[in-house]
């Protein structure tokens, strides 16, 4: 099925802001954690775990976020996801995990111009856990000194 010139844009405005949300809902996470809970800041040793479970939170809100895209872009006729795919809000959430962790177990495939999609959040994805990693890594610096 060939998409007129508007459609390809409007699935290329899913894709743009399926990036731009989960980039945004990322900054807000590490903005919140820098600035530090209060539980974290009364209890600094608890402020590395505090930091892996909001991480973990926010990456799943982003992976929501991209299975909200595939939801999209299907309903407009761009592209399927394929083989063990019942069309369940679970199915689209494993394959939207597969794909942001750049897992891609290759049970669920994306068809069509769906593709892109799945590309850019494994981009996406690589981008945003490694600059998870990239914090975490300073706090454990900042709080994890060697005992004299």
């Amino acid at each position: 099925m060939e998409h007129t010139v508007l459609e390809n844009l409007g699935n290329m405005g899913v894709i743009v802001l399926a990036v731009l949300l989960s980039t945004s809902v990322h900054f807000l996470f590490l903005s919140h954690m820098a600035e530090g809970s209060k539980l974290a800041l009364r209890f600094p040793h608890l402020r590395l775990g505090y930091g892996v479970i909001t991480s973990l939170i926010a990456h799943s809100v982003e992976v929501a976020i991209f299975a909200l895209a595939y939801r999209a872009s299907i309903a407009s006729g761009f592209g399927t996801l394929e083989g063990n795919f019942e069309g369940s809000l679970a199915d689209y959430l494993y394959f939207s995990y597969a794909a942001f962790t750049t897992v891609g177990f290759g049970d669920i495939v994306a068809t069509g111009p769906l593709r892109l999609l799945a590309g850019v959040e494994a981009l996406t994805g690589f981008v945003l856990i490694t600059w998870t990693a990239s914090y975490l890594y300073l706090e454990m610096t900042r709080f994890w000194k060697p005992q004299s």
